[in-house]
Formats: structure tokens, sequence, C-alpha cells
């Protein structure tokens, strides 16, 4: 597909050309300008915890699919299109404000070591790690070695592995991150050590903290060369596949800016 930036943010051209600009896109398509991208498919099984047998809703995301904040945000915005995107920064203060965190249940398929690069070896013998504990890797620039050789998704999912992992609490935010996320509010991006097609997404949860606590990540993301990862109340895997489950007052996913309710959801 070839995508020409015409939305709110226009993440995804930001975070692969870095060029927002029609022109500019038109001609890399006309010119038959190519990258690999990560897509995401995310299958909603059920749409809230009363709602009554059907059929799975599939959808695809290329950027961002977020839970909790991020689906209150998208959903406060709903009703104030006539704003234009200044619509978000009002939803978003006011989301903010309500400070709600909504119990979930999330498990993700745990990256297995042999997906370590050698651009990561380095890191893992001085030690450096996230807060989650995977290695820190190369932020992915053009010509991206890692992108280029891909991941062989099967050797991640294969059932007799048991490399999930479980999570259970309160959440102000459950994030899916498919690439960086770079925008104007964000810089560096939600994760600016995702990769546009190293065959991961980045899962990011934002347990249950005081609004001050919360507002200083927020602020972390508006700062170039901050880490808004670097808090002990936020957790950050990397994984080819979760499963989400709601529990009690629910609120609705985010997907690439597009309302999605979903109690039981799946990714992969």
């Amino acid at each position: 597909m070839g995508i020409i930036p015409a939305g709110s943010t226009d993440t995804i051209v930001i975070s692969t050309t870095g060029a927002r600009d029609p022109v500019t896109s038109a001609m890399q398509i006309i010119l038959g300008k190519r990258i690999q991208l990560d897509i995401t498919r995310v299958v909603s099984w059920k749409s809230s915890s009363k709602s009554p047998e059907e059929a799975p809703c599939v959808r695809y995301i290329a950027s961002f699919a977020g839970y909790g904040f991020y689906g209150d945000l998208i959903k406060e915005s709903e009703s104030h299109r006539w704003m234009g995107p200044v619509r978000y920064d009002y939803s978003g203060t006011r989301v903010f404000m309500r400070h709600r965190s909504y119990e979930a249940e999330v498990a993700f398929v745990r990256v297995p070591d042999e997906t370590v690069t050698d651009a990561t070896k380095s890191d893992l013998a001085d030690g450096q790690t996230n807060a989650a504990g995977n290695p820190k890797e190369e932020i992915c620039r053009v010509n991206c070695a890692l992108c280029a050789d891909g991941t062989e998704m099967s050797s991640h999912t294969n059932p007799q592995l048991p490399r999930w992992l479980k999570v259970k609490g309160l959440f102000l935010g459950v994030g899916a991150a498919v690439m960086s996320c770079r925008n104007e509010k964000a810089p560096d991006g939600v994760v600016a050590n995702a990769h546009l097609a190293d065959g991961f997404l980045h899962l990011v949860l934002i347990r249950d903290c005081s609004r001050a606590s919360f507002l200083r990540h927020l602020l972390q993301l508006n700062r170039k060369g901050a880490k808004p990862l670097d808090f002990k109340f936020v957790e950050h895997y990397k994984t080819s596949a979760f499963t989400f489950v709601s529990h009690g007052e629910e609120s609705i996913w985010n997907v690439d800016g597009e309302p999605f309710p979903a109690h039981q959801l799946s990714a992969q």
C-alpha cells in the first residue's frame, strides 16, 4: 500500500520516511520507493462482558493499539471531531483528570533468547537492559540490518514451547506499539527502539499509580531523549503475540486512532 500523510498524527510516515508532506509521499509512491512494515492482526472475540455470542471482529494495525487511557481518549474525542486535531489535547486533559484504572489480565509470548541479535549481545555483556529485563537495542535506521533479515514467527508461536507469561492487575493503560510511533507530541515515539519489520510488537503496561506519577510519564514522552518507560509502574515487554481480557468496569480499545470495543482480544 502507499501511504500519504493526511491524519492527525501521521505517525506511520514520521516513523518511516520522516517527511510529513503529502507531495513528498506521493512522489515516493510514483518512484516505487518501498519499505517493509510489520502489521498486527487484532481479533475481538467478545466486544463486552455482557454481550451474547458473536462472530469475531478482525482489525489490522500498523502503528499502535491501546486500552484504558488511550481508549478513553479516542472515545472522548469522537464527540469533538469539529475541533480538529486540537480535540486530542482537550480530550486527553479530560481523561487524564478522571484518572481511571481498569482491571485486566494480559498474557503474552515471551521472547526466546535466540532472538537476541549481535547488536544486542554487546549490551547484554555490559549488563544493559530495560525495566522489563529485555536487552537494549539499536534504534531502527535506514537500511536496518535487523529489519532486512526479518524474523521467523513460527519459532515464537509454537504451542509446544511454554513461553507464555501472564500479568494481572489494575492498569491505567495497556499499549501495543508495532513501530516507534514518532509524532509531534512524542518525538522519540512511544517505544524509541521499536523496529519497523523485526516481527515483534512492544507491549507497554502502565500500572495504577498516582496522577502525578502518570503525568511524569506523559511528560517524558513529550521530550526528545527522555526515558518514558523507566518507571516502576511501567512494564515493557517485546513479544510476537498477546491476549487480553478485561474484568469489571471496561474501557475501549484505540486501534490506529479508531475505537474498537473488545472485552476479550488477541493480537499477533
